[in-house]
């Protein structure tokens, strides 16, 4: 076998150090500190704070007992009613229930962030099927869908194209049933990350970041709670 000479060995390791880097999931620069707390919803109140989309045959959203629960036949769509915008983070708690209810599978702990509809000002228009937010633009990540085979980040331009930003496949990145999350969204100076249970899922620092929109909790078919709810200021 032909001897390498130093420069082209040096060459071959900076091009694995480089091509491990790349698979590297980048960190979004976070103050160390949460800043104001903007809102919190205990879910004691009903659903004051949220409008839910969702088609009624088999399903309910309901908000008591300090849970917002989702438990529906199709797709849902339950949105925070603020808009929020700038740098901030959202923090709640969620669970996929699976305990043979009728509508129990353990698929999609999914979410909007920075939706806006560019073709109309009220963005409450739809009835839960997935497919009718191809138009608005958002961020959206979608953890154990399609039955708990995907974990995807994407970024909805509003011109009907929903860019893949990351896949993730491994088992790791997969829902566990019963399991209560803590699951955090965060936006701050062009980037934005999702974390579940304090471990970096997902992080993308966008050329042409989203600064204002409505955030929604996303799923389809399955039965969730979700609790402590809180918005913050990242200063």
């Amino acid at each position: 076998m032909k001897a390498l000479n130093g420069g082209v060995v040096a060459g071959l390791l900076l091009a694995a150090v480089t091509a491990s880097a790349a698979t590297e999931t980048p960190r979004c620069e976070l103050p160390a500190r949460t800043g104001k707390l903007l809102y919190a919803d205990d879910f004691t109140h009903g659903l004051a704070n949220w409008v839910a989309e969702f088609r009624p045959e088999r399903s309910a959203v309901t908000a008591r007992a300090g849970k917002l629960a989702i438990d529906v036949a199709g797709g849902a769509t339950v949105w925070f009613k603020a808009a929020l915008s700038g740098d901030y983070v959202v923090r709640y708690r969620r669970k996929v229930v699976v305990g043979g209810g009728r509508n129990d599978r353990l698929s999609d702990l999914n979410q909007f962030w920075m939706a806006q509809d560019p073709a109309n000002s009220d963005l409450y228009t739809r009835d839960g099927t997935f497919e009718q937010y191809d138009g608005l633009r958002l961020y959206y990540a979608g953890i154990g869908g399609n039955g708990n085979t995907t974990t995807r980040l994407r970024r909805y331009d509003g011109q009907g194209q929903r860019v893949l930003l990351s896949d993730l496949g491994e088992a790791r990145h997969l829902l566990r049933a019963n399991h209560e999350y803590q699951v955090e969204v965060a936006v701050y100076r062009g980037c934005t990350q999702v974390t579940l249970d304090g471990a970096l899922l997902f992080a993308y620092r966008d050329p042409q970041p989203l600064r204002s929109g409505q955030f929604g909790f996303r799923t389809t078919q399955s039965r969730q709670e979700i609790s402590d709810f809180k918005v913050y200021r990242l200063d």
